[in-house]
């Protein structure tokens, strides 16, 4: 019977996957075109991709990080790629009023928003919970309040455009696995809140869709730093998880997942058999490798 598990249960969640996500739905890069999108965690990793994907499909872009040197960086290069307009604010995402000023540079700037892409992350590490908690407090501050708090400040104008929020969440919102308690927490915040409001949107005949991105092991700088001595799998491309973020995003999809057959066989063992996945988890990581307190 473990046998059997092992075997066809990922084989039956990667032929899922490939069904429900590898159509392309019509998507044309064209439907980008002249489109107004604000894009946070922008100057490096998937942040920095999307921008690039975004250039080249003649978007208006909107940039946000921390760091103004890297931000004016990728200015730079969305303008060489073909931006019609590329633009930056830096500022950490837990200043209260970075969104405010963040949508009124769209609004003086363009006049209004098309798309929202929420991605970025506060920094954390891959251990043993420490028992901090002003830590969690603080990541919770950046990787949840602040998305909530730019989605509320951008609602009014993507109601007008009937636009899109697109928010970009792990595996671990889905999947709590050891090592990540604070990170998982908020990307279950995030699953949580965005999912209650796109059923409210829905209720009040709003057009305005909300796209959820699960994604895995993807191979930016952060990630590859803070798990490859930890986490046996390879991670998949940023340039292309970068490139599925979008299309699921224009295409107005519920989800996107990321590597799509990966996670959606993950999730399927999840919901048939949930402590022997939690088993495969705790196995497949050098535990040797993970700091402790």
């Amino acid at each position: 019977m473990g046998l059997l598990l092992k075997v066809f249960i990922p084989l039956l969640g990667a032929a899922l996957a490939f069904y429900f996500y590898s159509a392309s739905e019509n998507f044309n890069e064209e439907m980008l075109r002249g489109k107004r999108v604000i894009v946070t965690g922008a100057s490096s990793g998937i942040g920095e991709q999307m921008a690039y994907h975004l250039a080249r499909m003649e978007a208006h872009l909107l940039l946000t990080a921390r760091t103004e040197a890297k931000l004016q960086k990728v200015v730079e290069r969305c303008l060489e790629l073909g931006a019609a307009s590329a633009h930056y604010i830096s500022g950490s995402m837990d200043s209260p009023t970075l969104p405010q000023e963040l949508l009124r540079e769209a609004e003086n700037t363009w006049g209004g928003l098309d798309m929202l892409i929420l991605n970025h992350i506060g920094q954390t590490g891959f251990a043993y919970f420490s028992g901090d908690v002003g830590h969690v407090r603080k990541l919770m501050e950046i990787n949840f309040v602040s998305y909530v708090a730019l989605a509320t400040a951008a609602l009014p104008m993507l109601k007008e455009s009937e636009g899109s929020i697109v928010v970009v969440s792990s595996i671990a919102g889905r999947i709590a696995g050891p090592f990540t308690a604070p990170y998982s927490a908020t990307k279950f915040a995030l699953e949580g809140f965005f999912s209650s409001l796109r059923q409210e949107l829905i209720i009040d005949k709003v057009n305005v869709s909300i796209t959820l991105c699960i994604l895995g092991y993807i191979n930016t700088e952060s990630a590859v730093r803070a798990v490859s001595h930890i986490i046996r799998d390879t991670p998949a491309p940023k340039e292309e998880c970068a490139l599925e973020i979008i299309r699921g995003g224009a295409l107005r999809r519920r989800e996107v997942r990321y590597p799509p057959r990966a996670v959606s066989s993950i999730l399927l063992i999840r919901s048939l058999a949930p402590e022997f996945l939690d088993s495969i988890i705790r196995s497949s990581y050098h535990v040797e490798n993970v700091r402790r307190p």
